[in-house]
């Protein structure tokens, strides 16, 4: 089920929006637009779909549009053209008391700046948006008490703002948001105030909390990496217009233009693709159950020096093209006692780490599922293809280091 379906949202910031929509629609640029009537280009023409339980990110340089595109979801920006569906909910045509009540229950927010009180304690503004929803003191208390305690601040319930680091006020920001048990978590830019390790520290909490909560959150963020960490699907905007959209993988490996190639130079590709990216598209399979004569016609005909043998759907194992000729000449009624041990690795197995295996040994590499699922088997030909990138910017790095002679 979709949670959010964005369509066709158009946004021209000035006085007579309306006026200049046609020409927006037909395609005037966002420079013509200034020039010609003073107002602003925004979005143009964005549609998405943002599916429950995932982590879409929205993602884009400054003036791309995200943060704008975010704060259509609830309304705090009016768009000048299209629609905004939330669980089949047209929140465009949600008069003042219904839209209050849709931001208090439906949606949370989380800001780059914290947007703490400062004059209240950590439990109070855990517990704000409740208290904005008129729950009971006691219970916000005990609610927001819960989340403080799943984002790893117990005992800080008592302090203010200005007593916590940046990372900490954050955490209560998140705590807060997740206090309302809203569906739909808003996050714009909401780490990208911390530094490095303390963002790295708030992606690995995010996520715990995602695996439990199953959220439909929306990230803001301008950092490709953090995008590429944190997204199930990631959109990209450029000017106001949606450049690609998809998984993390359809834009690593299938890049919409040189927009998305020049964000990809500095990504490190093994930490993001995984083994089951790097497996021979057909590879030879045979069963225990295989004759002999069929195994070696089989290898000959596709010039393979081996096969990966299957159990059902589980790897058994490997035959080699001389195991095969042995099981042939003995007369053997099927291949089952010929089949070695084959190494293998799982398919979520970071490149990086795959790379480091097959430096170390000659021998095939299977790639498993769940439960010892085969799935397929490694190319070393398409490992180095696509981590080729990640040595190349590494190699450059370090001869840009290097004293000059």
């Amino acid at each position: 089920m979709n949670k959010i379906e964005v369509k066709n949202i158009y946004k021209i910031f000035g006085p007579r929006p309306k006026r200049w929509l046609q020409a927006v629609h037909d395609g005037m640029s966002k420079e013509t637009l200034l020039e010609r009537s003073g107002h602003t280009l925004g979005l143009r023409d964005i549609s998405l779909s943002i599916e429950e339980g995932h982590i879409h990110v929205i993602m884009g340089l400054s003036g791309s549009g995200k943060s704008t595109l975010i704060r259509h979801f609830n309304r705090l920006i009016e768009p000048s053209a299209g629609q905004i569906l939330v669980d089949g909910t047209d929140v465009m045509s949600l008069g003042q008391h219904e839209l209050e009540k849709f931001r208090q229950q439906k949606m949370s927010m989380v800001f780059q700046r914290f947007g703490l009180m400062p004059h209240r304690t950590v439990l109070d503004n855990a517990g704000y948006g409740l208290a904005v929803q008129g729950v009971r003191r006691a219970e916000r208390n005990e609610r927001a008490q819960h989340w403080l305690e799943q984002v790893g601040l117990t005992g800080f319930e008592q302090q203010y703002p200005h007593q916590l680091s940046g990372g900490m006020q954050q955490r209560v920001g998140l705590a807060r948001a997740l206090a309302t048990d809203a569906e739909i978590l808003l996050m714009d830019e909401a780490f990208s105030a911390l530094d490095p390790l303390i963002r790295h520290e708030m992606q690995d909490q995010l996520l715990a909390l995602q695996a439990r909560l199953n959220k439909t959150i929306v990230f803001i963020t301008h950092d490709l990496d953090e995008a590429l960490r944190l997204g199930n699907r990631i959109a990209i905007l450029k000017d106001g217009e949606l450049v690609q959209e998809g998984t993390p993988e359809d834009i690593l490996l299938a890049p919409a233009n040189d927009y998305i190639e020049a964000f990809l130079q500095d990504v490190n590709r093994g930490k993001v693709l995984n083994a089951e990216h790097a497996c021979y598209e057909r590879p030879l399979t045979l069963t225990m159950r295989t004759q002999p004569v069929h195994a070696v016609t089989q290898l000959s005909n596709r010039g393979y020096e081996y096969s990966a043998v299957l159990d059902g759907k589980r790897l058994a194992g490997v035959l080699t093209r001389p195991a095969a000729e042995q099981a042939l000449a003995e007369g053997s009624r099927d291949i089952a006692r010929y089949v070695e041990d084959m190494a293998s690795v799982p398919a979520t197995a970071a490149l990086d780490e795959v790379l480091a295996r097959l430096l170390r040994s000659s021998e095939p590499l299977a790639v498993t599922g769940d439960n010892d699922e085969f799935l397929g088997v490694l190319s070393r030909n398409k490992v180095v293809e696509l981590v080729t990138p990640m040595v190349e910017a590494a190699s450059e790095a370090a001869e840009a280091e290097r004293p000059a002679a």
